[in-house]
């Protein structure tokens, strides 16, 4: 049975949201000059743009968001503390390219550390935080490698802590909106660090290179990135009225580019889409008639809610269906899987959530039985 659904059961208080993985509008919606670029709205995990978003691309210091997050879980798991200091090795204070200036001999507080990586993009940092916490930057890469996969990020690999160029390390867009996603839910005591603008360390103040930090976007983290063969890349995360988006964009040929792009994308994705929440928690969506059942209908209820995300125009042509087999034979048990709901809208592809039981529904005695399949040859179905 398909049943058109004009409207959501009355009481549904339209509240909760569920995360949506690979919801995508068509590629090539809005044009971009970024080489890779993905933007999802965070709520619902909807992609709103998307270009070469699986394609292994060098992240250069957007890799960094990894050995951070690698360094997140450690304060969390109480391994490590802000306070503990970490030995500067002579690798690392000679390690070339972006700098927090740390000087060799010394120990830094892990804190200041980290501020130097997020703020600064401080090479020597990583290479501190990477042998303090795996002996070895190279045993460090592996840990990150081990640990990306883990956590779903299937198409990275690391061959060092900084992004610095090498052969064997890669990230997609997609894996670097994983990360961020992580990083934003899972460490919002220490997310602050990627909104801070500038950091003075040795005397030297240096700004934060994410330029959508200094626009009006509601932009509060996370890292860009740049080397000859990457181009210029960023990964920003930022928040309006409520609604997270989350952006990659790489392969951009100047750090003005890298500006105007990625803050005129920012501004698409919050100005041409929203968030329709549908379904509440547990919300009950239609009522479903039981075959030879105790009761004749059944509620079915959405576990999880729905949230989607659609953009203004696909709104006004969004349809929404439950499908079943009419009627449900009894027995029923409170929770099973019976029906489905479908959302769908031009330009994007279909949502399909499982809908529940919501009560149990025992099936009738045999007298019952017999009395309902007599009823059924004279009425009919009805």
């Amino acid at each position: 049975m398909i049943k058109i659904l004009p409207r959501l059961a009355a009481g549904v208080l339209f509240l909760a949201a569920i995360w949506l993985i690979g919801v995508p509008y068509p590629a090539g919606a809005l044009e971009t000059k970024a080489r890779e670029a993905l933007l999802i709205d965070l709520a619902t995990g909807t992609s709103l743009l998307e270009k070469d978003p699986d394609t292994p691309m060098p992240p250069a210091s957007m890799s960094k968001i990894m050995t951070v997050f690698m360094v997140f879980e450690r304060l969390r798991d109480g391994r490590l503390s802000l306070d503990d200091e970490l030995p500067v090795s002579k690798k690392a204070w000679k390690m070339g390219g972006s700098k927090m200036f740390v000087r060799v001999n010394t120990k830094v507080r892990v804190e200041d550390l980290l501020r130097g990586v997020i703020v600064q993009s401080g090479n020597d940092a990583c290479i501190v935080l990477a042998e303090g916490l795996a002996g070895t930057e190279e045993a460090f890469a592996e840990a990150m490698t081990q640990r990306a996969r883990e956590i779903g990020m299937t198409n990275s690999h690391f061959a060092n802590a900084t992004g610095w160029p090498d052969p064997n390390q890669w990230m997609t867009p997609r894996d670097l909106v994983i990360l961020a996603g992580r990083i934003i839910e899972e460490f919002p005591e220490y997310y602050d660090y990627f909104s801070e603008t500038e950091f003075t360390w040795s005397d030297i103040r240096q700004s934060n290179r994410n330029p959508l930090l200094f626009k009006s976007v509601g932009a509060d983290g996370l890292k860009t990135g740049h080397t000859q063969e990457a181009g210029y890349g960023l990964t920003a995360s930022a928040v309006q009225g409520g609604r997270r988006l989350i952006m990659v964009l790489n392969g951009m040929s100047s750090q003005r580019e890298r500006s105007e792009e990625s803050a005129r994308i920012m501004a698409w994705g919050f100005r041409e889409f929203e968030n329709y929440p549908l379904v509440e928690k547990g919300g009950t969506v239609d009522e479903a008639l039981v075959w030879l059942g105790e009761k004749a209908t059944v509620p079915l209820v959405a576990p999880d809610g729905l949230t989607v995300t659609l953009s203004r125009a696909a709104r006004n042509k969004m349809k929404v269906k439950v499908v079943y087999e009419s009627p449900i034979p009894a027995p029923i048990e409170a929770g099973q899987v019976v029906a489905k709901l479908v959302v769908s809208a031009p330009g994007t592809a279909a949502v399909e959530i499982p809908l529940q039981a919501g009560a149990a529904v025992e099936r009738l005695g045999m007298f019952g039985r017999l009395a309902a399949a007599l009823k059924f040859l004279i009425f009919g179905a009805s």
